[in-house]
């Protein structure tokens, strides 16, 4: 177990870094690469807890350790230690045993007395220390302070269901390929692969429990791809039908390219600045046995790629916080600073100003974020919007975080 909780200790560090837990959990792999599926399982689940529930352990130290600790790793074997405590079925004295271990290996193994005594202190106080979580807002909500007040300013009606969804572990959603059947078809072939699920709509479907993508039926031959309900709503909202010229600005990872090509016959440009992550929109275009113009490219440096044909629907979905999907990446809310919203507003703003031109007469282009942040939302569409005279808002929507569907933003605009 100590290789473990040294590796989880590891992810922590790189996420203090700046480093994302899909990136810091990749490195471990590399690292560790003869981890059984069920210890790569078990580090997964406890870098997200332990990022789930951060402010909350870090109370719990404040309040059993007199002064900080001098050796940062030290902070992060604890922090790991009590979410296994807590949250996970490993044995309480082999996770107190295995994190004594651990510590042995720091500063000549000073720290041993000193971790197996605030471990065991936290198993005989654990309640009082569960009341004064409670009483900390940082703390029983698991966000920044700052973060916090900023939804209690923007949603003083929903701030406290945004953050409680934001800490529970997310739906696995479904996209039925409409090419291929619905979602009533598909309901029932889960249903004899004794998976358990309901139809959201006539394409989406939600599981009881995850699974993994090779249990899906007919996944291996596109029947269905893994797509939240909220990002689904985007190849609908754009208008689609047959031999339209399309956009997707941002393709990677290729699932709103993919639904927009299940539903009409279209000529797609996937275009991402990233071209190994374009590798990911070719390998899902490639297993949908669908296919789109790939393009390599800063989609706001339109000079380089594009060939002076307008499109007539463009999805921009553009660079954001990620404020609506914690709940999958909990890394997003400690990686995350108020000041970045200033470049983030600066890259949004430049990225839809140069993709407007691109847009024909008539056309309609597509605002999206996973944010709930009206900076990167409202205000970046009253802004645009005052830029633009040609342009309209047909339609603009913010979905919060809810059972059925992550945090999105959409709006819907029209060239005049």
């Amino acid at each position: 177990m100590h290789r473990i909780q040294q590796l989880a200790a590891g992810l922590l560090e790189k996420v203090e870094g700046g480093r994302t837990l899909t990136e810091a959990l990749a490195d471990a792999q590399r690292q560790a690469p003869d981890l059984t599926p069920a210890e790569r399982g078990a580090l997964q689940d406890i870098g997200y807890g332990v990022l789930r529930h951060l402010a909350e352990w870090r109370c719990v130290l404040r309040r059993l350790l007199p002064k900080p600790l001098p050796e940062p790793q030290l902070e992060r074997v604890l922090l790991v230690a009590l979410h296994q405590l807590e949250y996970t079925r490993a044995a309480q004295y082999a996770v107190v045993n295995e994190a004594v271990t651990l510590a042995g290996r720091l500063a000549r193994g000073r720290f041993k007395g000193l971790v197996n005594a605030v471990l065991r202190n936290y198993l005989r106080r654990r309640d009082e220390l569960q009341a004064a979580v409670a009483a900390d807002d940082e703390a029983r909500y698991n966000h920044p302070r700052w973060w916090i007040k900023a939804l209690q300013r923007h949603y003083p009606q929903d701030w406290q269901a945004i953050l409680e969804m934001d800490n529970r572990h997310p739906p696995m959603t479904l996209r039925v390929n409409r090419r291929h059947g619905e979602a009533a078809a598909y309901l029932q072939r889960l249903r004899e692969a004794g998976i358990e699920a309901e139809a959201l709509g006539d394409e989406a479907i939600r599981l009881a429990r995850p699974v993994g993508v090779r249990e899906l039926p007919g996944f291996a031959d596109g029947d269905v791809s893994v797509q939240d309900q909220g990002a689904q709503q985007a190849a609908h909202r754009l208008d689609l039908r047959d031999g339209l010229r399309v956009l997707d600005a941002c393709a990677a990872p290729g699932g709103k390219t993919c639904h927009m090509l299940e539903l009409a016959d279209l000529d797609v440009t996937a275009l991402d600045v990233d071209e190994t992550r374009l590798g990911r929109v070719a390998d899902n275009l490639a297993r949908l046995k669908l296919s789109a113009r790939l393009v390599a490219a800063d989609a706001s440096d339109t000079a380089t790629w594009w060939d002076g044909v307008p499109f007539d629907r463009i999805l921009a979905d553009v660079p954001c916080s990620a404020s609506g999907v914690v709940r999958r990446h909990p890394d997003i809310k400690w990686l995350r600073r108020p000041g970045d919203f200033a470049e983030l507003a600066r890259q949004q703003s430049a990225l839809v100003d140069a993709l407007w031109p691109l847009l024909a007469s008539g056309g309609k282009m597509l605002y999206a974020t996973c944010s709930i942040f009206p900076e990167e939302n409202r205000e970046q569409l009253a802004a645009f919007l005052a830029r633009h005279a040609d342009a309209v808002c047909l339609d603009d929507q913010q979905l919060l975080p809810s059972e059925q569907h992550d945090g999105f933003y959409y709006a819907l605009l029209a060239k005049r």
